[in-house]
């Protein structure tokens, strides 16, 4: 049987990374994934987090299943974290998720088993599994422009692709920092976004994977309450992997906002039966986590300062390697960099340009530009920022 199989693609994210593994040289910098590093370039468990597990290791409450919804306490939480109280909360459903992108697969196949061969709108350029967890679902992939020649927001040419949505077409959208560019919406954009769902009839589906990490959490989120107080409908897929710093424990939820009581009542079951058939119910550990933290007042308030000091020092990376490209003569590459918001920016260079990168100053981003301004050494970004104007000095 399995020699039957063709040679399937292989993932270029984790290929890079394999790469960069067996690269022996000691000045390597892996900019590929999208981890947040600490100034000595470590991943540290984020002080909350490990004040909750110490009082869940104390309580050492059962094991036992939770049920195909995952911790119902949990997905109260980020209801209320996500879209606050009241509101567009009491017309939504949450089930938890295996982190952001089970969030994603569950609500793909939602929109499957609602309309099969639903066309679904993402970015150009989009995070690297958007196409194939939508596709795996079955779904019809389009895209709109998200990014202009500047680097910013394509503002005239998102709207101008989307106008081709119809009713019941299913827009991605990501709620902030986004991924790949690093470049957001104006509040005017995201609300000319939001009048031309409710205008056409398409449902947005929000990705919510780095609110805290561009302008601070409430600031972040703001697009995703506004989208949920105009528009009748609604898909929001959220991890808990960058801002709680829960990478491996898989941590996220799916909500749905809809119109009638009946209508969640059937998308919470439909996302139920998703989940019995492809992993049957989430993993515990990093719900419990969450929950505890923004269910006690101390620990939600150390969290939030925690999560500061990581939005301060990724802004702080981005500040000091736009000042340097800026010395170093490339000063329009730096004031598009400094206009970017999150872990991620995106570098003006080619595939080419970018093996260069790797090969001749052992910098490791993606082929298509993108590098992890939050993964830099503090030591690290003046080298860094050589290494980028010496690629296009040649």
């Amino acid at each position: 049987m399995l020699e039957l199989l063709p040679p399937p693609p292989t993932d270029p994210l984790w290929d890079l990374t394999y790469e960069f593994g067996t690269d022996e040289r000691p000045e390597r910098l892996n900019l590929v994934l999208g981890v947040y590093r600490d100034a000595a370039g470590s991943t540290p468990v984020m002080a909350a987090v490990r004040a909750a597990e110490i009082r869940l290791a104390e309580r050492s409450e059962s094991k036992e299943y939770r049920g195909l919804s995952g911790n119902a306490a949990f997905n109260r939480a980020l209801l209320g974290m996500v879209l606050g109280t009241g509101g567009p909360a009491d017309r939504a459903a949450a089930v938890q998720t295996v982190a952001g992108s089970g969030a994603l697969r569950l609500l793909a196949d939602l929109i499957c088993r609602t309309r099969p061969g639903t066309n679904v709108w993402i970015s150009d350029p989009a995070y690297v599994n958007h196409r194939p967890i939508l596709e795996a679902a079955g779904l019809n992939v389009r895209t709109y422009a998200w990014r202009d020649a500047a680097g910013d927001f394509d503002a005239d040419g998102a709207l101008r692709d989307l106008a081709g949505a119809q009713r019941d077409d299913v827009v991605l959208l990501q709620g902030c920092c986004h991924n790949p560019t690093g470049a957001d919406p104006s509040r005017q954009a995201w609300e000319a976004l939001a009048e031309l769902a409710g205008r056409a009839g398409w449902v947005p589906f929000v990705d919510l994977a780095y609110h805290g990490l561009g302008d601070g959490l409430e600031a972040d989120l703001w697009a995703t309450r506004m989208l949920a107080e105009r528009v009748p409908e609604m898909l929001i897929a959220v991890s808990c992997s960058k801002n709680f710093g829960l990478y491996s424990d898989r941590t996220g939820c799916a909500i749905v906002l809809g119109a009638s009581a009946q209508a969640l009542r059937h998308a919470e079951t439909a996302l139920q039966n998703a989940a019995r058939t492809l992993y049957s119910m989430p993993p515990e550990h990093g719900a419990a986590v969450v929950t505890t933290i923004l269910e006690d007042e101390g620990l939600r308030a150390a969290w939030r300062t925690e999560l500061e000091v990581m939005r301060g020092r990724i802004t702080a990376n981005r500040t000091e390697l736009t000042a340097r490209l800026d010395a170093l003569g490339h000063g329009a590459l730096a004031a598009s960099l400094a206009r970017q918001k999150g872990m991620f920016s995106m570098l003006p260079l080619t595939s080419p340009q970018m093996l260069r990168l790797r090969r001749k100053f052992a910098v490791y981003g993606t082929t298509s530009g993108r590098i992890n301004i939050a993964g830099i050494p503090a030591d690290r970004i003046p080298c860094l920022a050589r290494g980028i104007a010496g690629v296009v000095d040649e």
